[in-house]
């Protein structure tokens, strides 16, 4: 090839041209996004996970819950999701800066998390339901039992044993992985008012109106 030289010189060059673009284009885009600190609240938004809800995020991870859920409410004009209640508003680049490696998901086997912690308080959903749920599985959804441990009890059962699940004789002890993702599950929430959400809800025109 009397040109190879030039040919992968181009192709390297087109590459790098298209991993620049993808890369430091969205760097320049999203790099200076910071949380919102609203006066009147005296906190900044999103705040920052706990410990415990950080740590149950890499168990979130490790067990792929991102290939069945997403956590990213789209815009009106693209799907039902706010009908849906799995969210007020759309989801926005700022709601993660908090976090180190966002876990957006790609489909949707089951419903949206980006804000369960807020449907969950208003359902009246706690964290120990939450773990029964988790242990016995639903349809759609695998059960997590290897995250419990069972025990024999011997004198006074553990406070943190799921109620009504166990045979006779026997407690179910959730393990720290599902303790602490139940507490990263109930501290998904998307619901402060940041501006750039606003300007995308759609418009609708009304019917009959005159010019």
């Amino acid at each position: 090839m009397k040109n190879g030289f030039l040919f992968f010189f181009g192709l390297f060059f087109v590459l790098a041209l298209s991993w620049a673009g993808l890369v430091l284009g969205t760097q320049a885009q999203m790099g200076d996004l910071s949380p919102h600190y609203d006066d009147l609240e005296g906190k900044s938004f999103p705040e920052r996970a706990s410990g415990l809800a950080s740590r149950g995020q890499l168990v979130y991870q490790d067990l792929g819950c991102a290939a069945c859920h997403t956590q990213q409410v789209r815009r009106p004009e693209y799907g039902s999701d706010k009908e849906r209640n799995w969210g007020s508003r759309q989801s926005v680049a700022r709601d993660y800066v908090q976090q180190a490696r966002p876990l957006l998901g790609s489909s949707r086997i089951g419903p949206d998390l980006a804000n369960f912690g807020m449907r969950a308080k208003e359902d009246g959903v706690d964290a120990a339901s939450l773990l029964v749920s988790l242990y016995n599985g639903s349809e759609g959804m695998p059960a997590y039992r290897f995250l419990f441990e069972e025990r024999k009890i011997i004198g006074e059962s553990s406070p943190k044993g799921l109620q009504g699940v166990a045979a006779p004789g026997y407690e179910l002890v959730p393990t720290e992985r599902a303790e602490t993702l139940v507490a990263y599950l109930l501290s998904l929430k998307q619901t402060y008012e940041f501006s750039e959400a606003r300007p995308f809800e759609p418009v609708h025109a009304n019917e009959g109106a005159h010019e």
